[in-house]
């Protein structure tokens, strides 16, 4: 069975976070929210959510690992060094990285997007020095997948199934999703 981590900073994109695991949880594709520092992690929006388990510094474990945008989140994961460690470990096991609207940030700092496409919310490309920026609403490139923002969250869930063998045009339409 694949594994997921979905990485929570205080300050990330409630939309962006909780589509994912949802998404991925009704699929029976495993998905662990990991908090960056503690269980309880708050939202950009004030909402409080318990993680399953706190980062140890190792995400090997994982087939992908999932970055939520929001702000300060974004900020929060991009300035965790242990979180840019692991995450340049999962790369060079060629095992998936996502990330959705601010959070390509991190994949920056982890020069993860060197000679790859992606795509931020707007504005965001700004901060990133490497990669080609396209306007896409959902961009996979090898192992890195990015998306633009929470209303794309639904689009980049239902590719992050796919990509890990599941049918996310099946479970689009199980939820009645006409994007």
């Amino acid at each position: 069975m694949k594994k997921v981590a979905v990485v929570l900073a205080n300050g990330f994109e409630e939309i962006e976070a909780l589509t994912p695991v949802d998404v991925l949880r009704r699929v029976s594709i495993e998905c662990d929210m990991v908090g960056l520092t503690a269980l309880e992690v708050e939202g950009s929006h004030g909402i409080k959510v318990q993680a399953d388990q706190v980062f140890t510094g190792d995400l090997s474990a994982y087939d992908m690992v999932v970055l939520p945008g929001g702000m300060p989140g974004s900020v929060n994961l991009r300035d965790h060094a242990g979180l840019i460690a692991a995450l340049q470990v999962v790369a060079e096991k060629g095992k998936y990285v996502a990330a959705i609207c601010a959070a390509p940030i991190v994949l920056e700092k982890a020069e993860l997007l060197v000679e790859r496409r992606y795509t931020c919310y707007p504005g965001q490309e700004e901060r990133i020095a490497s990669g080609q920026y396209v306007t896409e609403t959902v961009v996979v490139d090898g192992p890195i997948i990015t998306s633009r923002g929470a209303g794309t969250a639904l689009d980049f869930s239902y590719r992050l199934v796919d990509l890990l063998g599941g049918d996310g045009a099946s479970l689009a339409k199980a939820m009645v999703y006409e994007g």
